[in-house]
């Protein structure tokens, strides 16, 4: 098709797994021969391309999350007894939006994230945590990511149509279990549970997601016109850089670190206890 139509810049939008598909055209077009500059534009709400501060759609899907956490607290609060929300967020293997939506809350009592492990009852349970919130409180509020839970609920061998692995359901597996935990414990529990992952996977980019657009686009015009290809375009450090594909996805899908800052501030402001090992 590049030969057919004498082809010579292709620009490829999308995340890890499209930027290896780039870098294997760009690779058969320098077998080739061909002139032919292939450039890579991270786009990924998830935010687990590596190396870049961030991936164009983060932003937009995070403001896009308070929205449901919002919703979720006032079901909450106004179903009595007990009313507990919980919201499952996108993040298969990385827990970016659900930790930075929790955090640009600050309502949020409970945040399940695939890079911590979940752990139910015991001292370190987040089923004693949010009875205790209620008890505090009124009501709960639970952010889950997609990817969550699989320590406890297996990994599935099944992949669906576009060969991504299907992921256990834990925003209901979630909501089963408060609901006997609370039974257990002489209470009744009001859970509501809302997905809102096609909402927002179909809301129209923020300001700052449509400047952030319109500078990679321009910079991997920039690389392409000056000759390079196989590169990819990022901001790194509040610079826009342009980075070899390889790098880039070498390390991708990017996890977020237990241990680092973003999950200290959601334990520090969710309050729940540390599941993470020493």
């Amino acid at each position: 098709f590049i030969e057919k139509h004498s082809i010579n810049q292709l620009y490829v939008i999308g995340g890890d797994g499209t930027h290896r598909g780039a870098f294997r055209i760009h690779e058969e077009c320098m077998k080739k021969k061909l002139n032919v500059a292939v450039a890579g534009i991270p786009k990924t709400i998830d935010n687990d391309v590596d190396h870049i501060d961030r991936s164009f759609g983060f932003t937009s899907a995070v403001e896009a999350a308070l929205d449901a956490i919002r919703c979720a607290k006032v079901e909450a609060k106004c179903n009595l007894p007990n009313g507990v929300g919980i919201v499952k967020l996108m993040g298969r293997s990385a827990g970016f939006i659900a930790a930075h939506a929790s955090i640009s809350s600050s309502d949020v009592d409970l945040c399940l994230v695939p890079e911590v492990p979940t752990v139910l009852e015991g001292d370190n349970g987040c089923l004693p945590h949010v009875l205790q919130r209620v008890k505090n409180q009124g009501f709960a509020v639970i952010v889950v990511a997609e990817g969550a839970g699989e320590e406890l609920l297996g990994e599935s061998t099944e992949t669906d149509a576009s060969g991504n692995k299907k992921l256990p359901m834990i925003g209901e597996f979630m909501r089963e279990k408060i609901v006997d935990y609370f039974r257990d414990n002489g209470e009744v529990a009001t859970v509501k549970y809302i997905d809102p992952s096609y909402m927002i996977r179909s809301i129209p980019a923020n300001a700052s997601d449509s400047l952030y657009c319109m500078q990679l686009a321009q910079n991997a015009v920039h690389g392409a016109m000056a000759g390079y290809t196989g590169f990819s375009v990022g901001l790194c450090n509040n610079k826009m850089v342009l980075l070899p594909i390889p790098q880039l996805v070498a390390a991708s899908p990017r996890m977020m670190k237990s241990n680092g800052r973003t999950w200290e501030r959601v334990l520090a402001l969710t309050r729940q206890p540390n599941t993470v090992e020493e």
